[in-house]
């Protein structure tokens, strides 16, 4: 399928993706409206609807959360009626009038946070941190395979990209140290992820089968969890992560809907433990995904991180996270983990591509790194596979680190 619109025929934003989101533009810079990208544009979703004489309330929000609690079908009709619109010459006349500049657009966090859960999902990732941090040891732990290893982290922390990321104050303790001090962070680090936005909730008490995955998750953003290595180090016995991750967690401004990712779908690696019956996909429908993300520092890229490498998929993460029958909410946001292949140039973290500061990263300008200084700015990236030979478009996260 095509659309009227005149765009490059290799757009990672064409009619096959149409992520959502949330912008506001010049002629009324203080109301925020429901937005989909298509090329360099943002259509107005719903002045669209209005302009065509179509309900108009879960489009006329100032926010994802009502479409996304109203439910697959309503998702499923809502994604229809938008291509058709796009793609119709003969409402061409209507909807280009609710097309808006993507430079003149100001965009903001696309739904209303409820719950955040990150994972630790990608073996690699997970094995690298067991080398550096027990070396002459077992790298994952007894639990890593039978199970999708998470914390729940702070909502109100969660923010859209381009937000500042002021570097954060807490206790650090290097292992010489008498006694703990306090102040800024001096290993800010980054996590390239993926994330995943829960539409329709469930009641307390019940399960998220993983054949019931589509009928939840409404769609997928790119993610950064910045973390503070020092602060988390010190804090994480026995509780696991606290203010080293509270912070800050930056996500892109486009939800990606589930249903343009279908050409994405990939089997996930062989898994050499057997999952226990609740996480076991082997004969249903895997949701291994083909996301190619980029990591850049300052401009340039430092890693490229696969995601189809991931061990835990993002269904077997619901499955896991409702097994003990905690209830999901509309705008509930569940992270992927660093995504970290098995190249030295695919690892998702600055402690893994620096081996814990022991081999820094070299920038062009002949500057190197360890963790991140003030001034940094990191940018996530990441396409995936489209219908017919076409790519998808995550958008972008960045975070500049200020003082």
């Amino acid at each position: 399928m095509t659309t009227w619109l005149d765009l490059p025929a290799d757009s990672p934003y064409g009619i096959h993706n149409l992520p959502y989101g949330v912008f506001s533009a010049p002629d009324r810079p203080g109301r925020r409206r429901i937005g989909v990208r298509i090329g360099d544009f943002v259509l107005d979703a719903g002045a669209a609807a209005r302009a065509l004489g179509r309900p108009s309330v879960l489009l006329d929000a100032d926010t994802l959360n009502p479409l996304m609690a109203a439910g697959r079908s309503t998702w499923t009709e809502v994604r229809a009626a938008l291509t058709g619109w796009l793609s119709d010459e003969a409402h061409r006349p209507e909807i280009s009038r609710c097309l808006v500049d993507l430079a003149d657009a100001e965009l903001h966090l696309p739904f209303e946070v409820a719950d955040y859960v990150d994972f630790y999902a990608s073996e690699h990732h997970a094995t690298n941190l067991g080398r550096i941090f027990r070396p002459g040891s077992e790298p994952l732990t007894p639990n890593w395979k039978h199970l999708p290893i998470g914390y729940h982290g702070r909502a109100g922390t969660v923010v859209v990209s381009d937000t500042p990321i002021v570097r954060p104050h807490g206790q650090r303790k290097a292992p010489a140290d008498a006694l703990p001090s306090f102040g800024p962070t001096r290993r800010l680090d980054i996590e390239a992820e993926v994330g995943f936005v829960v539409g329709t909730p469930t009641a307390l008490g019940t399960r998220v089968a993983l054949a019931d995955f589509r009928e939840h998750v409404f769609g997928v953003c790119l993610l950064n969890d910045w973390s503070a290595r020092d602060i988390q180090a010190w804090e994480y016995v026995p509780l696991g992560p606290f203010l080293g991750k509270s912070f800050a967690t930056s996500v892109s401004p486009w939800v990606v809907p589930l249903d343009a990712l279908e050409a994405a779908r990939v089997t996930p690696p062989a898994r050499d433990v057997e999952p226990l019956p609740y996480l076991d996909d082997r004969d249903g429908e895997p949701w291994g995904l083909d996301l190619a993300i980029e990591v850049s520092l300052n401009g340039q890229v430092i890693s490229r991180p696969p995601f189809a490498s991931m061990y835990w998929t993002a269904a077997q993460q619901l499955a896991h996270m409702t097994v003990n029958g905690a209830s999901l909410r509309t705008g509930d946001l569940y992270a992927s983990g660093t995504v970290s292949g098995p190249e030295p140039e695919t690892r998702g973290a600055l402690i893994e591509l620096t081996w814990n500061g022991e081999q820094p990263v070299k920038l062009q300008d002949g500057a190197t790194r360890t963790f991140l200084e003030d001034g940094d700015e990191v940018t996530l990236t990441a396409t995936a596979p489209g219908p017919d030979g076409t790519r998808i478009g995550f958008g972008e996260v960045t975070g500049r680190i200020v003082p």
